[in-house]
């Protein structure tokens, strides 16, 4: 596998990762949905999802995830307005 591939990848799984640890610990009432961590870990998660879905073609959680990140990321700027 070359790098470029191994960090798209990579990218993707932190994606994953990041908004299952999200839901996770705002499920069990470790942060809430207004915290900034949870909004970063959802924002960036989606970032992920986005770069490596749309790189193989799978259109529909590029999609999804898109907005997700503009809801992250609306959401992170309200916090501080």
């Amino acid at each position: 596998m070359n790098m470029k591939k191994f960090f798209i990848e990579a990218f993707g799984w932190y994606g994953t990762i990041a908004i299952m640890l999200a839901y996770a610990l705002n499920s069990f009432s470790v942060v809430a949905s207004d915290s900034l961590v949870y909004q970063v870990l959802n924002g960036t998660g989606a970032v992920g999802i986005v770069l490596v879905s749309y790189i193989k073609g799978a259109y529909q959680p590029a999609a999804l995830n898109a907005v997700w990140t503009v809801i992250a990321v609306a959401a992170i700027v309200k916090m501080f307005i």
